[in-house]
């Protein structure tokens, strides 16, 4: 599976899973998590491939409040190794996870990054919203 299938990569995604997915909030992070709905396209129109790569898609957003591009790029480089590492913590693979990195990211190791992902997919929001989600069929 290469990297560019386990990432989200239109705008349309990132929206979506920021306006009707469910927030978590860690110390350096915010966590955006949305199961992909079992009928699929859904009534808003959505895109019809998504579920076809399997696994949680990936989208993160690192302003320049976290620092310059070099700081940037690295706290995008832990996240993405923490998201690997955490990702087992998810109740289902079929779900977008927008990670919003706040400007105290940039001196956060990746453990510290795993710990919190970890939590946020823990939490009872995100699980309630997993329980309340129909399964996609296979």
């Amino acid at each position: 599976m290469s990297a560019d299938s386990t990432r989200l990569q239109r705008s349309s995604e990132f929206t979506r899973t920021l306006d009707q997915g469910v927030r978590v909030s860690a110390r350096d992070l915010t966590i955006n998590v949305l199961p992909i709905p079992a009928r699929w396209p859904d009534p808003s129109g959505a895109r019809s491939d998504v579920a076809a790569f399997g696994g949680p898609r990936l989208g993160l957003i690192v302003s320049k409040k976290v620092g310059n591009a070099v700081t940037r790029h690295a706290v995008a480089r832990r996240l993405r190794h923490a998201f690997a590492e955490s990702r087992t913590a998810l109740a289902t693979s079929d779900v977008f996870v927008v990670v919003r990195a706040r400007p105290s990211a940039a001196h956060c190791s990746s453990r510290e990054f795993e710990r919190q992902l970890r939590r946020g997919f823990e939490h009872r929001k995100v699980t309630a919203a997993f329980a309340a989600a129909e399964p996609v069929p296979r």
